[in-house]
């Protein structure tokens, strides 16, 4: 492995290392490390492929000339999240003759991590995932945890299962082909860290907020690290999100009713994120929770970083409502929300009145 390279240990009944730095695609040993037996799927899109999947399967090649590489390419974006592309991956498993000691490489965004991790889970009733995100969003946040998931008509990330990875492998490199609109997209989950739990990365992010956007080697890796860092702490303390972990939804709430009514096909997770979190935080300020100068510190930080900060025109707000009892957050008792007490502590909030959140967005 390259020396460049940062490790960042998430512990836990299933272990596993997220491993950061330039690249690792092309590292065999590291990739074969996790292959238990002698077979291998490697599932990706038809974006991500052409640029990585011949040399993911030469590093694996190289490093295990017995292995069995098996490869699947989906269609790419957020609408081949679904039951019927699960479908698809596992009966290319099947096809394959995918053994229980099988491994799967989901190489790709978030939405290759979530349901080729959700085909991993589900294959024989659980095989290894080994995660290989290759944009910034997927090594900050989907990869990290074991969550995987499809969508619904209905709603985002209704059908799925915890299924933590044998590894996770992030090459840096990956993000010199990332469209500047993916790398911003994922800055919006790297500064949900510092919202929920950390104001001095809430200063670090904004001190290098150019460099980020430039793409700065340095500064994405310290970004990476550190937000892996901080998702990795929470998901060790409370891998099936029982409690603390669910403080890693700030914005979510919001965020996926807008994703939702846009069927997909309108802001992207991490900018729907972004706008969810300055919901969040003006929710919290119309609760009494927050000062409004932190709701403007937030919002300034996601502007310097280019993503948007209020929602789409033309979004009903009681649609966005009827999304949100919809939402996984949601408990019997009414709607759950992550608010915070001003920046870096967050907290979940249950029974949150709906006049409220209606309020909220009324007003965006």
């Amino acid at each position: 492995m390259t020396t460049s390279a940062r490790e960042v240990a998430v512990a836990g009944d299933t272990p596993y290392t997220i491993h950061i730095g330039p690249s690792l695609l092309d590292d065999g040993a590291l990739l074969a490390r996790s292959v238990r037996g002698r077979d291998a799927m490697l599932v990706s899109d038809a974006h991500v492929a052409p640029l990585y999947a011949d040399r993911v399967t030469a590093a694996l090649q190289a490093a295990r000339p017995d292995l069995r590489i098996h490869r699947h390419v989906l269609p790419p974006g957020e609408a081949a999240k679904t039951l019927a592309h699960f479908a698809e991956v596992t009966t290319a498993l099947a096809d394959a003759r995918m053994r229980r000691d099988a491994t799967l490489f989901a190489l790709g965004g978030g939405v290759i991590g979530d349901l080729a991790g959700f085909a991993a889970a589900c294959w024989m009733r659980g095989i290894d995932c080994v995660q290989l995100p290759t944009t910034l969003l997927a090594m900050v946040d989907s990869s990290v945890g074991g969550k995987t998931a499809v969508d619904l008509p209905q709603g985002k990330n209704l059908v799925g299962a915890f299924h933590p990875p044998r590894a996770v492998i992030a090459d840096t490199g990956a993000l010199r082909t990332l469209p500047a609109r993916e790398l911003r997209a994922g800055l919006a989950e790297v500064v949900k860290y510092g919202a929920l739990g950390d104001a001095d990365f809430l200063d670090w992010l904004d001190d290098h907020a150019d460099a980020l956007l430039a793409m700065g080697d340095a500064a994405l890796a310290e970004a990476i690290a550190r937000s892996c860092a901080h998702k990795a702490a929470i998901v060790a303390r409370d891998p099936f999100e029982h409690g603390e972990r669910a403080l890693l939804n700030l914005g979510h709430t919001f965020g996926h009713a807008i994703e939702t009514e846009q069927g997909y096909g309108g802001l992207n997770h991490g900018e729907a994120v972004a706008v969810g979190m300055v919901l969040a935080a003006r929710l919290s300020e119309a609760l009494g929770l927050a000062p409004a100068a932190d709701t403007q510190r937030l919002r300034d930080l996601l502007v310097r970083l280019q993503l948007p900060v209020s929602v789409p025109a033309g979004l009903d707000p009681e649609r966005l409502l009827a999304h949100m009892r919809l939402d996984k957050k949601a408990v019997a008792g009414g709607l759950r929300f992550i608010v915070w007490r001003g920046a870096g502590r967050a907290e979940v909030l249950s029974d949150v009145p709906e006049s409220s959140v209606l309020s909220v967005l009324q007003e965006a």
